[in-house]
């Protein structure tokens, strides 16, 4: 199951309380960048074990099978995902880039959660919570409901 198929069940079951969904995902997405690890390897100016200057040589074949994501967020802040194919036969850049970039969403997720849950309890705070916090004392309790 994926995220469109999970939101068209919470729209058809009427869930309409406040959550985020892959609107506001895709909404906080202003970059995407890929890359090999083979292209970082390639990228890097010393290629000696021992971290001296040293004869550039090719990398190994599996850095070319890890394909690397990072989403850039709406505030500058970065997620990254990444994707590994175990068998060099069945290697696709474009799968590759696919599944990478799902890994980096996935952790988009749990970061929206939190700053919704933040907003929704912020809202529920009282003016004692508020003069609380401000001098820097414990909240005051609150009564729970039965």
């Amino acid at each position: 199951m994926n995220d469109k198929s999970i939101e068209e069940q919470i729209q058809a079951k009427g869930l309409t309380a406040p959550r985020v969904t892959p609107a506001h995902i895709e909404g906080e997405i202003t970059g995407a960048f890929y890359f090999t690890a083979a292209d970082g390897y390639n990228a890097s100016p010393c290629h000696d074990p021992s971290g001296q200057p040293g004869e550039v040589l090719p990398p190994p074949q599996s850095l070319g099978l890890l394909t690397f994501c990072v989403l850039t967020l709406r505030n500058g802040f970065t997620v990254t995902g990444e994707s590994a194919c175990a068998s060099p036969e069945n290697f696709d850049a474009e799968i590759g880039r696919t599944i990478a970039r799902q890994n980096a969403v996935a952790k988009i997720w749990p970061l929206l959660g939190f700053r919704l849950r933040d907003r929704l309890a912020a809202s529920a705070l009282t003016e004692a919570d508020s003069l609380a916090d401000l001098a820097g004392t414990p909240r005051p309790d609150h009564p729970t409901a039965a």
